[in-house]
């Protein structure tokens, strides 16, 4: 056997090099450090609403949004944390304040238009 540092000739079975002292044992490799996953069962998605959460903050009404935002950005963390009861409920929640802030919106818009009728019938009647 070589070393692989120096070049020297060693005995097949020898530990240290003769020459240079450097380990000919091969290193064993640690194992691999492994994260805890969270294994889902078939067909089981916990969704995190994010994008409609972005869409209905900006398009529909704002106090309303912020925590759908919030909630939709703790699925993911809760899912790799292993919580998939904390994941789920804040999946209901982010869906929750999704549907509040998409229902104020509208009801904001609606509620302009009827005030924009009854502005344009008022300035129509004859004085």
């Amino acid at each position: 056997m070589f070393c692989p540092q120096c070049g020297a000739s060693n005995a097949d079975k020898a530990a240290v090099c003769v020459q240079c002292g450097r380990s000919l044992q091969a290193a064993v490799p640690a194992a691999p450090v492994q994260t805890p996953g969270v294994v889902l069962p078939p067909g089981a998605a916990i969704q995190n609403y994010l994008v409609f959460a972005i869409l209905s903050t900006v398009l529909c009404c704002l106090p309303a949004g912020i925590p759908a935002i919030i909630y939709a950005a703790q699925v993911n963390g809760k899912l790799q944390a292993g919580d998939i009861a904390g994941a789920k409920t804040a999946s209901d929640n982010a869906k929750m304040w999704c549907w509040i802030s998409f229902g104020l919106g509208l009801g904001i818009c609606v509620i302009w238009g009827i005030l924009a009728m009854v502005g344009m019938i008022g300035h129509l009647r004859p004085r």
